[in-house]
């Protein structure tokens, strides 16, 4: 690849990560996310306005989990938001369609673009995993996102494919149902957080511990990582 595509491609990048960054750190006060009263408050404007422009927050919110994805951003940030924002079912339903989005534009680009680089560095961690997927890829690949990738970061796991050329029709396919089961978990945890708000003008410990809205979600989470370290120690495995 042409260095000077490299370089413009790493710059675009560079400058849409700053944009994020800024937009975020320009809307909240970090200051103050230590005091419930101000995340409260803050917290029913935000529902106020998303139930009054309902199909438009769907679709900027789209728009902006699309684009973290794809700029290696970490997934359970994105889920916790859409179940808090969204409820557990149109939250999931969100969350899974932006993350094919974006995880999928960014196969694209790296598969394209940045294939030597990430050959040359990734492919000896997963060589043990090449036959495998070579052998029926949307399977595979399928199990590798319902095992939580096993144990590979949300980002990496995005890019990995690129070593096995995986066609994109079976990349979209695997990544949508493969994350349903661990992004419903976790925006069950958002959709509880948002209703512990909600109810509560003040909160303590107990009364976290003691909502079904959050340890349920929690209680999903250990036996969906339990199922993800099973499936990996029998398919993923030398």
């Amino acid at each position: 690849m042409n260095k000077k595509l490299k370089l413009l491609l790493g710059c675009i990048y560079i400058l849409c990560l700053g944009t994020l960054l800024y937009v975020v750190f320009s809307y909240l006060d970090f200051k103050e996310l230590t005091n419930y009263s101000y995340i409260r408050d803050n917290t029913r404007l935000l529902i106020e306005f998303k139930n009054e422009n309902l199909i438009l927050f769907i679709f900027a919110f789209i728009i902006f989990a699309s684009i973290w994805v794809f700029l290696l951003g970490f997934g359970s940030p994105i889920a916790i938001m859409s179940g808090f924002l969204f409820g557990q079912w149109v939250g999931t339903i969100i969350s899974v369609f932006s993350f094919s989005v974006g995880s999928g534009a960014l196969y694209l680009v790296s598969k394209f673009y940045f294939s030597d680089l990430i050959i040359k560095y990734l492919s000896q961690r997963i060589e043990k995993f090449k036959d495998l997927f070579n052998k029926n890829e949307l399977l595979y690949f399928f199990v590798f996102r319902l095992a939580g990738g096993a144990g590979i970061p949300f980002p990496i796991q995005n890019i990995l494919p690129v070593i096995f050329n995986m066609k994109l029709k079976n990349y979209i396919y695997a990544t949508f149902f493969g994350l349903i089961p661990s992004v419903f978990i976790v925006n069950s945890l958002g959709t509880g957080i948002e209703g512990l708000i909600g109810e509560n003008d003040q909160l303590s410990y107990e009364n976290i511990l003691k909502d079904p809205g959050i340890y349920l979600p929690i209680i999903g989470f250990l036996i969906i990582l339990s199922i993800s370290v099973f499936i990996k120690n029998k398919i993923f495995k030398k």
